[in-house]
C-alpha cells in the first residue's frame, strides 16, 4: 500500500512538472506575442548572426525602423524565447527535411512572416513593401 502511494504522488509529482512547465512554455509564447506586437516591424536576432545583419539591413534600407531584439545578448529568457520561436518556424511533422536558422525571425504588424528565405522571398516577389505600408511600417 505504502509502495502505491510512493508511485501515486510521483505521478502527481511528475504531472505537475510537466503542467508547470506547459504553463512556462505558454507564458513564452506569450511574451513573444507581445513583443512581437510592440511595434509595426520586430526582429528577433542574434549579434553575430550574418543574415540577421542582412534582414536588418534590408529594412531599414527600405525605410523601415524596426525593433530589433537581439536574443543573445538576453541571457536565458534569449535562449526560451530563441527556442519558441524555432518551434513557430518548424513546418511540423512530415513535412520535408528542411531546418530554418532560429534567427532572425521577423513579425510584421504583430503577426510572423517568417525568417530570412520568406523576407527574401516577398522583397523579390514584390510584396514585402505592401506588407510593411499595411502594417504602418511605410508610409510612401
Amino acid at each position: 500500500m505504502l509502495r502505491m502511494q510512493q508511485q501515486v504522488e510521483g505521478a502527481l509529482v511528475v504531472g505537475g512538472m510537466a503542467e508547470a512547465e506547459e504553463h512556462q512554455e505558454a507564458a513564452v509564447y506569450e511574451r513573444v506575442a507581445r513583443m512581437a506586437s510592440g511595434n509595426a516591424v520586430v526582429v528577433f536576432s542574434a549579434s553575430g548572426c550574418c543574415m540577421c545583419h542582412v534582414v536588418k539591413r534590408l529594412l531599414l534600407g527600405l525605410g523601415v525602423g524596426p525593433t530589433v531584439y537581439e536574443l543573445d545578448q538576453m541571457g536565458s529568457a534569449g535562449r526560451e524565447i530563441q527556442a519558441a520561436l524555432a518551434q513557430l518556424l518548424s513546418p511540423g511533422p512530415g513535412v520535408g527535411h528542411h531546418q530554418q536558422p532560429p534567427v532572425p525571425v521577423v513579425f510584421v504588424g504583430g503577426r510572423l512572416l517568417g525568417g530570412v528565405e520568406k523576407v527574401m522571398a516577398c522583397h523579390i516577389n514584390g510584396t514585402l513593401v505592401p506588407l510593411l505600408k499595411e502594417a504602418g511600417a511605410l508610409w510612401l
